[in-house]
């Protein structure tokens, strides 16, 4: 079992949206100074003991003293996802994409892809707060969920066409950077406004060939996503189970059959699918119980179900979900998945939060809600910004 402690010795700076030489000179740095791990007992940013961290992807954290924060499916809009990390507390409200979080632990339960046209400029986002997070003694986590497994598969049914467009321009912007990754990845969401800006100045000329234009970008995504690919190699860090102190975060829902698997098992075995063919295994299969089926970890949806529910069954939904938090010793569940027309909620005795409020522009466009835990207790925090023009569509899955 591997485990680290999170410490990085020097402060880092996001990428500036202002220019694409500034970014590359902050990349330039995050690349040529990694983050360090160190086993002491005390890091020099507090009187916190550091986050400590077992299994490759993430499955277990030990953050003692830390606040948590917890944000639900994003769905490829920046707008929306920069909402909620700023109602989080974790994101500078001045465009300049700083962490602002301290010692915060901040994790993400997946549907970052699909039905929105930012979606690597999120996943960009997400990694630059990382390395912003440690160096100042916190943590960025995400799961990933159905639709990131559903991509790596290669099905492609809820993609946006900005999103087909988004990988066109990044493999682009790639090979502007000599097909060095980190620095690609890190600094894109610098970046992207522009060359999304450019992409649509252009248009008039892809317009008689939009059939051609989606197929190169069907193209460009399977080459990021596909078993390997550079992206489903990113993805391939993080598991889709999470254990937190106290607390368990996944996308749809853990279950007792999940559990007796092994969570790491789970999340190793969803990695080296997204990883592709080894030396070690040249044929890694797609993990059923993690990642297909109605009650698989990504897909279940048992937890966020209200209607139509007897008594008995209730009772028996509680009692699976006591049994299952029972045995990996958590207080709690939280989960995504499911949009919640009324917001962050719990239920069961509160030994379930749902919080995916549908908040993208291609889901039911509502405003940014996020989940916070401090000393074990949780509640919503919800965004003050009027978000009243955003999209409102009511199809999800």
């Amino acid at each position: 079992m591997a485990t680290v402690a999170l410490t990085c010795s020097l402060p880092l700076q996001p990428p500036s949206a202002s220019s694409q030489s500034q970014s590359r000179k902050l990349v330039d740095t995050i690349v040529s100074t990694p983050a360090q791990y160190s086993s002491s007992s005390t890091n020099s940013y507090g009187s916190l003991k550091p986050i400590v961290v077992n299994g490759d992807p993430h499955t277990f954290v030990s953050a003692p003293g830390r606040r948590i924060v917890a944000v639900g499916d994003l769905h490829g809009d920046l707008d929306k996802a920069r909402g909620a990390l700023e109602t989080a507390g974790v994101l500078s409200s001045d465009g300049q994409d700083f962490w602002i979080g301290g010692e915060t632990v901040l994790i993400q339960l997946g549907d970052i892809l699909d039905r929105g046209e930012d979606e690597l400029a999120i996943l960009s986002l997400l990694k630059s707060l990382d390395i912003q997070a440690k160096a100042h003694g916190g943590a960025v986590f995400q799961v990933n969920g159905n639709h990131e497994t559903m991509n790596v598969e290669g099905d492609f049914r809820y993609v946006d066409n900005g999103g087909l467009d988004e990988c066109i321009d990044f493999l682009d912007y790639l090979e502007e950077c000599e097909h060095n990754w980190e620095e690609a990845f890190v600094s894109w969401c610098a970046v992207s406004g522009r060359w999304k800006q450019d992409r649509k100045v252009s248009q008039n000329y892809w317009a008689p060939w939009n059939l051609v234009k989606r197929q190169k970008g069907v193209i460009a995504r399977s080459i990021l996503m596909r078993p390997g690919g550079p992206l489903a190699c990113e993805l391939a860090r993080h598991g889709v189970v999470l254990k937190v102190d106290d607390w368990l975060f996944c996308h749809g829902g853990l279950l007792p059959h999940h559990v007796a698997y092994g969570l790491e098992r789970l999340n190793r075995e969803v990695s080296q699918w997204m990883k592709g063919p080894s030396e070690a295994d040249d044929s890694p299969q797609m993990p059923f119980i993690a990642t297909r089926g109605y009650d698989s970890i990504v897909w279940n949806r048992l937890y966020s179900r209200d209607s139509d529910l007897e008594d008995y069954q209730i009772e028996q939904i509680q009692s699976l979900l006591e049994e299952t938090l029972q045995t990996v010793g958590a207080k709690a569940m939280v989960v995504g998945h499911t949009p919640q027309p009324m917001g962050v909620n719990c239920k069961y005795n509160c030994s379930i939060w749902r919080i995916d409020v549908g908040m993208s522009s291609g889901v039911l466009g509502s405003s940014p809600e996020v989940l916070e835990i401090r000393d074990n207790k949780a509640r919503a925090l919800r965004s003050t910004r009027d978000w009243s023009s955003e999209l409102q569509v009511a199809d999800y899955t």
